[in-house]
């Protein structure tokens, strides 16, 4: 798997992340372990987490394959804190307290000495921003932490962020990014761009919905389906999506592959995109998206993608005429 560098940062990281969301839901310790071998066996190196994911179970089973299934030095293990975990004093937002209090739960957890990239999950609006960004430098002068980088953030956050002078650099950006959610193109890309941070998609397939499964119902054993995603999928079942959907589809006939790798292909190739974020329910539905490495979107394919899914822009995104 080809490796990228993030942001402008010296990290390497595959172009492709595994992501563990269903790691201790959907997902039990023995499937994580097929999956996390076949994504090495790739290539594969950028691994994310959060101490979110099923309340802590997806830290603690990543960090229970570590070492076990695939050694450390071998891995970009990612993680994030920030959002709430508990009601406690330190259970959660983007306090020095709270953070530190997380981040120690983190190495606990996953077992491991150091983070290499430690994400803040959200912007947190109760907190100054120098005393977030102080628990980051902490963490990376402690050597807990190896590079810093966030997540949801818009813009302007972002941009605010990277700016103050004197704190850890933010490397890269995690956020939802795809044919069906473009919106990180108006303010986010830019943002990133100009200060040099690797975007990380997340959900790159549409919450699901770009590979075709939804296109003549929701099957049984999808996360539509699901009691705790269903709700996730179905913001991305409308009109524009089913027209896109098709687009992708018509496109993987002509190229002979999945709608899966085209939808896959089309974000890992755009502008500062570093590594989509991919999950899987299972090792065979990590293998189709590994299968995207080898295609290469014609350029006729992907304007004709850019055209079937742009969004407006408009003042001041677009400039005056």
């Amino acid at each position: 798997m080809e490796q990228r560098y993030l942001g402008r940062s010296g990290l390497r990281v595959s172009r492709m992340a595994l992501g563990t969301m269903t790691w201790g839901r959907d997902t039990d310790a023995d499937e994580a372990a097929t999956q996390l071998m076949a994504f090495t066996e790739a290539g594969g190196t950028l691994v994310d987490t959060a101490d979110v994911y099923v309340e802590g179970e997806s830290e603690r089973i990543l960090g229970g394959l570590i070492g076990e299934v695939v050694p450390r030095d071998e891995l970009v293990v990612a993680t994030k804190a920030v959002a709430r975990r508990n009601d406690g004093p330190f259970g959660g937002g983007a306090s020095r307290a709270a953070l530190l209090s997380a981040l120690d739960g983190s190495l606990r957890r996953l077992g491991v000495e150091h983070i290499d990239l430690w994400q803040l999950h959200a912007w947190d609006p109760a907190v100054p921003l120098e005393e977030t960004l102080s628990a980051l430098d902490h963490a990376v002068a402690s050597g807990k932490v190896r590079y810093a980088g966030v997540s949801n953030y818009s813009g302007w956050q972002l941009g605010t962020a990277a700016a103050l002078p004197g704190h850890t650099p933010i490397v890269s950006t995690q956020v939802e990014y795809s044919l069906l959610e473009r919106g990180v193109e108006r303010e986010v890309a830019p943002a990133a761009e100009h200060h040099g941070i690797g975007l990380l998609p997340w959900a790159p397939l549409g919450r699901g919905v770009l590979t075709g499964k939804y296109r003549n119902g929701t099957p049984s054993d999808s996360r539509g389906a699901s009691a705790h995603f269903a709700g996730y999928v179905e913001q991305h079942r409308t009109e524009r999506a089913a027209r896109i959907v098709q687009a992708v589809a018509t496109a993987a006939d002509g190229l002979g592959t999945s709608p899966l790798c085209v939808a896959l292909a089309w974000v890992r190739d755009r502008p500062g995109v570093v590594a989509p974020v991919v999950g899987a329910r299972d090792t065979g539905q990590l293998l189709g998206s590994l299968a995207a490495e080898d295609i290469a979107l014609p350029p006729a394919i992907r304007s004709a993608l850019d055209d079937v899914s742009a969004i407006e822009f408009g003042y001041p995104e677009r400039p005056m005429g």
